[in-house]
């Protein structure tokens, strides 16, 4: 059922060259350079299905020979297609596990692409009697290697559609001897009517977008025309009352892996996806748990797409698939963990695209793991039901959810909430105290309910992340919950959707009930709800989930013995080493003398530069773009390391690491913040970095000087450019360096932003940290304050924030002094000007 495909058209469709022989087409796939050539063949497969055997069908199949030394016998693998797509959709797939050594059957199910047939929604009797009859058909091929007479080796994998039926063919056929599911149902009723409880989907809320696609979408038909009729009549009669008849349950769970998880022996790999309003997480979890109580091999994997949308991790999940494969089709060593869970880190430098990180843990533990109860606040609250339930709440959207990423981009209205969005008057907001540490939510929250509404209440409860006066989805679902008989008032349990998701510290998590969603079908009568909490909110959380160390570089210890060898060739050759501390410059704190860096190219991007600076100063590095600035810097800051001269710290000479770093801060080319954390957790997470006491970060001070308010507390996502260069300016200045050092700090900044920079850094220099406190009694390390440099190409920022300035062109100094006397003399603050710019007289 990956209504991704039909949706967006991603199907790839890849004509396959050849003859036709013998009722099957034959080819030569197009492989990678070293990788071993797949021979493709196209058949007609003719199968027999329906409750009596009475109906014939032709699947449209390609059959890929495993790659390897001829007459070898190779595992075959089934590669199941989603609803409203064909087998086109996974020759991708199928051509890298050929190349692997695998035989691969892909097929279009019956009633999709080119096979005959009508749609079952993987009936017993027709989807699942096809699938045993490929298995007879692959037990058939020379290739194939045999567990037994017709008993082919052979695991099954697929998405939604084809991952249901890769749970039904394993429950029905013993021969099936491992399956990867991936994002796919458990019960077909339940999912399509949550929210019933203990009293099931005959009592739960009709998905009804999700079923109007999945029956009237991109099927081959405008009117469901391409289904049994009898699930046709069903559909119809559903879409008319919102609720499910008693034999439309019955045929559903006809077609759920629920009805055969315990007959499952093949081990199996279920990989669900954490952006699925569809099927979401508690789906694969049932599947997991009843696949456990039969005793068979089972591990779950969380990734962040699914069918709303979200990354879906295509080389990661081919690769489980593969593993999965190796390990128990080809009795290849190895352990899988029991739970991987895909996260958002950080931001790849290289690429600016976000880090995708597993966490691992030894065993499932369910969405009910071990958990903490938080207190919530808000009093009953009276919500309404429109009449004919618009206008409607929005949680999900149905196949579009990668929208919400526009979330990220912060703002403000619906776009900052994710595309989410809850009407006036239909939402009761319940609220956490703030956090006082970070948390991580795995599993599905729960809080107990005193609802009050006559005769029935229909709601949908979500998270929300709150910091400061921003609230965002924690996940874009909602969970239905449908309280009967409640005239008098009737308490509860809820179970929200379960997510993996981190609460930032000093956040709040907020509990909203909503009385309509889009994505549902909700009473149309008119009415008025009390809601009141009768609990905490239960946070599940797992700890046991870590995220593997990465395996440290060849670098990290060739480096080492590289740079051994050079000593030991220095002390050999009795080469004299430069003086690593000169005294007479303690109280100096920098001086640079004969800087030179030319670049592979020969460009020379600092030539023979020398220059002085004292305590208390704020100098100004002034020169266009291109002048060597920034090169300047970043040799200061030990990053890259100058073709000649030398650079001194208070005395001490600067190298790579060198200790005496630990005096400067610094910001150069730009911040680099993890924008999943709030402003404050990055401040934080870069002072640990550091590995010094935190009482020496002195923080408050850089959270003055950085003025973000309640946005210190929202993810730097939402930030705009100027937000992040102010909170960047007070990372370089936790600890109170002695020698503070700031690459163009006023870009993104507003005119008064940039006014209370420059009051900023004078008083920074002056040892002042508040707007009139007292200067510091030595300046950090000496009498007369701390020492600023600040890099510009704008004549007039230098001018009113500089108390010296260095005037630099291509590569060169053109000009030094202090800045009253450079603009005082006419005459040579023209000729700097025009020696910047490259005219000259």
């Amino acid at each position: 059922m990956d209504l991704r495909g039909a949706l967006r058209r991603r199907w790839a469709f890849v004509a396959v060259a050849g003859t036709l022989v013998a009722g099957g087409g034959i080819g030569w796939g197009v492989a990678r350079d070293g990788d071993p050539p797949v021979r493709a063949e196209e058949h007609r497969i003719q199968v027999v299905d329906g409750p009596r055997d009475d109906q014939r069908v032709t699947l449209d199949a390609t059959f890929f020979r495993p790659a390897g030394p001829p007459g070898a016998k190779a595992p075959a693998v089934l590669l199941a297609h989603g609803f409203g797509g064909s087998k086109e959709g996974t020759r991708a797939e199928a051509r890298e596990l050929a190349q692997a050594g695998y035989a691969v059957l892909t097929w279009s199910a019956r009633g999709f692409g080119a096979s005959t047939g009508e749609i079952a929604l993987n009936s017993p009797d027709y989807e699942v009697k096809d699938v045993r009859q490929l298995v007879d058909w692959v037990a058939r091929r020379p290739e194939v290697r045999l567990d037994g007479p017709g008993d082919p080796r052979v695991g099954i994998a697929g998405e939604s559609y084809g991952g249901a039926i890769s749970l039904l063919a394993a429950g029905h056929d013993r021969r099936v001897d491992a399956i990867v599911p991936q994002i796919t149902w458990h019960d077909l009723a339940d999912a399509l009517f949550p929210g019933g409880g203990a009293a099931g989907p005959e009592h739960g809320v009709f998905k009804k977008l999700w079923a109007g696609i999945f029956f009237t979408g991109d099927s081959g038909s405008t009117a469901c025309g391409r289904f049994l009729p009898a699930l046709c009549s069903m559909y119809q009669k559903v879409a008319e009352t919102g609720r499910p008849t008693d034999e439309a349950v019955r045929t559903l769970r006809r077609s759920s892996p629920a009805a055969v998880t315990d007959r499952i022996k093949a081990p199996t790999l279920l990989i669900q996806g954490q952006s699925d309003s569809l099927f979401p997480l508690d789906q694969a979890d049932a599947n997991a748990a009843g696949i456990a109580r039969a005793g068979t091999p089972v591990s779950v994997v969380w990734f962040q797409g699914g069918h709303d949308g979200g990354d879906p991790e295509t080389g990661r999940v081919r690769d489980l698939v593969r593993g999965w494969f190796d390990r128990w089709l080809r009795d290849r060593p190895g352990s899988s963990p029991g739970f991987t869970v895909t996260r958002a880190g950080g931001i790849d430098s290289s690429t600016q695209q976000i880090v995708i990180d597993a966490a691992t843990a030894r065993s499932y533990p369910g969405l009910s793991a071990r958990g903490r109860t938080l207190p919530l606040t808000g009093q009953e609250q009276t919500v309404q039901n429109p009449a004919g339930g618009s206008p409607a709440s929005i949680s999900a959207l149905p196949g579009l959810g990668a929208l919400g990423s526009l979330g990220d981009l912060g703002g403000g209205g619906a776009a900052a909430n994710g595309l989410a969005l809850d009407m006036p008057g239909q939402a009761a907001t319940f609220d956490t105290a703030p956090l006082a540490e970070p948390v991580r939510v795995t599993g599905a929250p729960k809080v107990r309910l005193r609802v009050t509404g006559d005769p029935d209440a229909t709601l949908f409860a979500k998270l929300y992340d709150v910091g400061g006066d921003a609230a965002t989805p924690a996940r874009r679902i909602a969970a239905p919950v449908r309280v009967e008989k409640a005239a008098d008032g009737r308490t509860v349990d809820v179970s929200l959707p379960a997510l993996d998701y981190r609460f930032a510290r000093g956040h709040r998590i907020r509990l909203v009930l909503t009385t309509t969603d889009m994505g549902f079908a909700g009473p149309a009568k008119p009415a008025a709800y009390k809601i009141a909490v009768a609990s905490g909110l239960t946070v599940p959380v797992a700890p046991a989930l870590r995220i593997p160390a990465t395996p440290l570089p060849a670098w990290t210890w060739l480096m080492p013995l590289t740079a051994t060898a050079i000593a030991l060739v220095i002390v050999v050759t009795g080469r004299r080493r430069r003086t690593s501390y000169d005294a007479s410059l303690d109280d100096v704190p920098l001086e640079i003398t004969g800087l030179t860096k030319a670049y592979a190219s020969g460009h020379l991007a600092v030539d023979d530069l020398s220059l002085r600076v004292e305590r208390g100063q704020v100098l100004g590095l002034l020169g266009p773009n291109g002048a060597g600035k920034t090169t300047t810097l970043r040799m200061l800051m030990g990053l890259i390391h100058p073709d000649q001269g030398e650079i001194r710290i208070f005395g001490h000479r600067v190298t790579p690491g060198a200790a005496v770093l630990a005096r400067l801060g610094s910001f150069v080319e730009g911040p680099g913040f993890l924008p999943h954390l709030s402003g404050r957790d990055n401040l934080e997470l870069y002072w640990r970095a550091t590995g010094r006491p935190r009482d020496e970060a002195h923080t408050d001070e850089a959270l003055r000087i950085a003025d973000l308010g309640a946005a210190l507390d929202r993810p730097v996502r939402t930030y705009s450019q100027g937000m992040r260069q102010r909170l960047a300016i007070a990372q370089a200045m936790l600890g109170l360096p002695d020698l503070l050092v700031l690459d163009e700090p006023t870009n993104g900044l507003d005119p008064p932003q940039i006014r209370e920079m420059r009051a900023v850094l004078q008083r920074y220099a002056s040892g002042r940290h508040g707007e009139d406190g007292p200067a510091d009694a030595d300046g950090g390390g000496g009498g007369g304050g701390r020492t600023v440099i600040v890099s510009s190409h704008l004549l007039a920022e230098v001018e009113q924030t500089c108390t010296h300035v260095v005037v630099m062109s291509h590569g060169r100094k053109v000009a030094d002094g202090p800045v009253a006397e450079i603009v005082g003399t006419e005459r040579r603050l023209e000729d700097a000007f025009l020696s910047i710019i490259g005219e000259g007289r």
